[in-house]
């Protein structure tokens, strides 16, 4: 027997992540690749396997701790180890992007470990369909995969259990949440034009037409997609897909606005395949089961505006759709077990976020966690506890609608894949490698349930990739089937007012891995378009390398912006680090006169020594 330490291996773009639940206790016997802990970060939550089976002898952890790449779990007792060793835990189950801002690594995807490939089924039915290619999901990144394997022309099917393509961000995610925060932002822009002698009085919100608008936005997106998918010849089928072989999928058939099965089954035929089966909200165990009681679907279904509001998680999703109730007349709270919201932002950033949105909170609850829930005629009652030993927690508190907003888990466990042979990890990824195969070599998977970042526009780069090499490979054509995903970095932006958006290294990044950075910061102060439109609480910050071997000529490593419609210019950020570009480069490409966009531009003059629209700096 031997003693060794797990630890945590590499979590992406995460300096630290919180621990949300504890999934193991001294003295349990493991098996190798079963889940110890949940960490949570700012999009999705994520469980840390064990690389060996054994006994646990120490936790070296407890819920709420924060814990960081080589952080020890707990120590194992492991039978035939020999002298006592360190174990770092493999990748965790979702493979996720290399640390935001490398200089040399695009982001990484590692492969699943050999010993836990399963053995596929044999099918010996009949198909009912054949195909080139199968899709499995309807998403963003299904439909992007479906659409670009038949343009490279492909006979394709694709599989989608609900009614409309487009999957959770056309449907209840992405689109409809922007079409309310939209809302929201023209709303409290008309109250900050009092200030400027206009006044249009107090509005009056109809929840109905609101909600009609939303299903009017969605529904021209996912009509298009539909007609598109038409032009294309792809053949959509419509139900829940599982995998009955190597080769087959079966399809049990849905009907109505829903998921309502019919009963009927239909077996599909394929020579290759891309998983893109996306992810779902996930519940605490502990909350009631209650109309009262949402995930982000139900909070963007829109049936009424509560007076007090509790958001469980205090990241991107939670406060996006806080930012729509409280413009609408809601009070809210907001709990999360960290020490600050909007984890993977820069404080800085953060900090112009909060002053800005003060008025919209009664509480803001940090490092605290929420222990339990009951259902009472008045509302909600959350029970509070400290997420730190020593601290402190409010009393229970009752609300007229809590949003739970702590993440995703992936769908890897519901589509059989083990019948393909595909490996699934312990919380349903699917690991994959720079083509976006899995272990079985003519099945792809694509976009959240390959891992983070949990966003759709990683998702559709992955679904061409994947389309491409398919096509190459099918059809003999090199170029195509040397495609990869290889993006240095994935932008993320919170759509809250203001929108706080962020690409490649971030401050605390630099600061945390001790690697030496040259910081252009623009103040919107000194922005005439933001001073006329009222908004000059922003800022622009654009971090260079400022290592020896740079000489002062650093390329860009990483930006961030905080205020209005910073995502619509995080853009020009991103390709300024896939181009390699330094200060030099975007400072001297002219920006147009007057726009928020050519604080990009300055703040790279401030960094090169060279804007002459802020005060000399200090000699």
């Amino acid at each position: 027997m031997a003693i060794i330490d797990i630890q945590v291996p590499d979590i992406g773009d995460f300096a630290e992540v919180a621990i949300i639940e504890v999934l193991v206790q001294p003295g349990d016997t493991i098996k190798a690749e079963q889940s110890l802990i949940t960490v949570e970060s700012d999009k999705a939550s994520m469980e840390i396997p064990s690389s060996h089976a054994g006994v646990v002898k120490e936790l070296k952890v407890k819920l709420g701790d924060k814990i960081a790449e080589g952080s020890v779990v707990l120590t194992l007792e492991v039978a035939g180890a020999g002298a006592a060793v360190q174990a770092a835990a493999p990748a965790p189950a979702a493979p996720v992007a290399a640390a935001a801002g490398q200089k040399t690594s695009p982001v990484t995807i590692p492969q699943a470990p050999e010993s836990i490939n399963p053995v596929a089924s044999s099918f010996a039915g009949t198909a009912d369909v054949e195909c080139d290619v199968l899709v499995l999901g309807g998403g963003p990144g299904g439909y992007s995969a479906a659409f670009r394997a038949a343009d490279l022309g492909l006979k394709v099917v694709l599989v989608e259990r609900y009614a409309q393509l487009g999957g959770v961000c056309l449907n209840v995610g992405c689109i409809p949440s922007k079409a309310l925060l939209h809302v929201a932002a023209v709303m409290d822009e008309v109250s900050h034009l009092s200030a400027a002698g206009i006044d249009f009085g107090a509005p009056t919100v109809n929840v109905d037409t609101l909600r009609g608008h939303k299903e009017k936005v969605i529904g021209k997106l996912t009509g298009g997609l539909a007609a598109m998918a038409k032009m294309r010849k792809v053949t959509t089928v419509r139900g829940y897909g599982a995998f009955v072989g190597a080769n087959h999928i079966e399809v049990e058939e849905t009907t109505g606005t829903g998921q309502e099965k019919t009963g009927s089954k239909k077996v599909i035929a394929f020579q290759k395949a891309i998983i893109a089966a996306g992810s779902q909200a996930v519940r605490l165990p502990f909350m009631p089961d209650d109309p009262r009681v949402v995930d982000s679907t139900g909070a963007l279904a829109l049936k009424e505006v509560p007076k007090r509001m509790l958001i469980l998680g205090g990241g991107i999703i939670g406060l996006e759709m806080g930012t729509v109730y409280s413009t609408l007349g809601a009070r809210l709270d907001v709990v999360e077990m960290m020490d600050g919201l909007m984890q993977g932002a820069d404080r800085d950033l953060v900090k112009i976020w909060q002053k800005m949105n003060a008025k919209r909170f009664d509480n803001i609850m940090l490092k605290t966690k929420t222990v339990g829930a009951k259902a009472t005629p008045e509302g909600i009652e959350v029970t509070f506890a400290p997420a730190e030993e020593g601290g402190t927690a409010p009393a229970p508190q009752v609300y007229d609608l809590v949003l739970q907003a702590v993440g995703r888990t992936p769908n890897g466990k519901k589509i059989a894949a083990e019948k393909a042979g595909v490996a699934v990890t312990d919380r349903g990824f699917i690991n994959v490698d720079i083509q976006m195969r899995t272990n079985v070599p003519h099945i792809f998977a694509i976009g959240d349930i390959v891992g983070q970042p949990m966003l759709a526009h990683k998702a559709v780069h992955e679904a061409h990739v994947a389309a491409e090499v398919i096509a190459g490979e099918l059809q003999g054509n090199k170029e195509l089937a040397a495609a990869a995903f290889n993006a240095r970095v994935i932008p993320s932006v919170a759509y809250t007012d203001p929108e706080v958006a962020w690409v490649g290294l971030t401050e605390d990044q630099a600061k945390a891995q001790g690697i030496k950075v040259k910081k252009g910061l623009f103040p919107w102060t000194a922005s005439g378009r933001a001073i006329a439109n009222g908004r000059d609480e922003g800022v622009t910050k654009l971090l260079f390398d400022d290592s020896p071997e740079a000489h002062g000529h650093g390329k860009i490593l990483g930006g961030g912006i905080v205020g209005t419609h910073a995502g619509d210019m995080i853009g020009e950020i991103a390709l300024a680090i896939e181009m390699g570009a330094d200060a030099v480069d975007i400072g001297k490409t002219i920006h147009p006169h007057p726009t928020l966009g050519e604080s990009i531009g300055m703040a790279a003059e401030i960094a090169h020594g060279s804007c002459t629209d802020v005060p000399p700096a200090r000699k």
